[in-house]
């Protein structure tokens, strides 16, 4: 892939994915350009979860500096961001003269219902993927128990989850050999 295809194809990231970045993530970087398969998808987005800073600002970070070092990183940043930087720009303008308006309310709350809908849909994709045994299903439950229900913050249950999933990964890959 040249620096253009890297370029371009986190622009059409950032262009699909307005108001549901992670489905459009997945499209371009696993289904449509084939950069990752949708297990390193999952490994690269579970990496960008944990480091500090917005998720799929990492990923792409960590995406084009994968394939083009930090020229890459930065090429990619910069597709990600240009063109919704510059659509919620405009968008901020035309919503401040209009947002107290009955219908542009309405259609506010049904853009954040397609939105969850997206990231539903996005995490029973990687869901399928990720979720191959047991272990894998008990922590995914035990996180969203603790996040989900029990509104616990997600540093909190990451700092009380990580720890066992890592002594679990390293138990199993130690019975396996």
């Amino acid at each position: 892939m040249t620096k253009a295809e890297l370029f371009f194809g986190f622009l059409l990231v950032g262009l699909f994915g307005f108001g549901g970045i992670a489905a459009a993530a997945h499209h371009v970087i696993v289904e449509r350009r084939r950069w990752l398969t949708n297990e390193g998808y999952a490994q690269v987005l579970g990496l960008g979860q944990v480091l500090p800073g917005a998720n799929l600002v990492n990923m792409t970070t960590i995406v084009g500096d994968k394939f083009h070092g930090f020229a890459g990183a930065v090429l990619a940043l910069l597709g990600l961001t240009l063109m919704p930087i510059l659509i919620l720009v405009g968008l901020a303008t035309i919503y401040d003269h209009f947002a107290q308006q009955p219908d542009v309310i309405a259609a506010t709350k049904a853009a954040a219902a397609g939105a969850a809908g997206l990231i539903f849909g996005t995490g029973f994709k990687l869901g399928k993927t990720i979720l191959d045994s047991r272990w894998a299903v008990l922590f995914a439950l035990l996180s969203f128990t603790s996040i989900g229900i029990l509104r616990l913050p997600l540093v909190q249950t990451l700092l009380c989850l990580a720890p066992f999933a890592v002594a679990v990964s390293f138990w199993r890959g130690s019975r396996e050999k």
